[in-house]
């Protein structure tokens, strides 16, 4: 049982969960909006916001723990040059999930999860 547990398991073990998401933030680092499912979607935006947040303050401390998560130096480098200033007033709320459709296959809900 899962009693106040903060993460969603996504039917994945541990390392499969931590490499799918830093894939997910990567992916949305990247190219500033992507579509998945929404149980997905929820995680991903919330690894992303505490990314975004160590972005803010470009320090050699903030960018060795973003790296422990994002592992690509393309989008740590936009990462610090231009999304982290672009949020530096905002205290939060750096991304923006939107329900779509209903996936045809299996009938997931499927989200488009975008930086404001």
């Amino acid at each position: 049982m899962r009693h106040k547990k903060p993460q969603k398991k996504l039917g994945r073990d541990k390392a499969h969960r931590k490499a799918l998401l830093a894939n997910l933030v990567r992916s949305l680092l990247f190219h500033e909006e992507i579509i998945t499912t929404e149980a997905k979607a929820k995680e991903a935006a919330r690894s992303c916001e505490r990314v975004i947040t160590l972005a803010k303050e470009n320090s050699v401390h903030h960018r060795r723990n973003a790296l422990k998560f994002v592992h690509d130096k393309k989008v740590m480098k936009k990462l610090f040059d231009i999304i982290g200033p672009r949020y530096r007033d905002r205290e939060g709320g750096y991304t923006r999930i939107i329900k779509l459709r209903y996936r045809q296959g299996d009938d997931a809900r499927m989200c488009k999860v975008k930086l404001v």
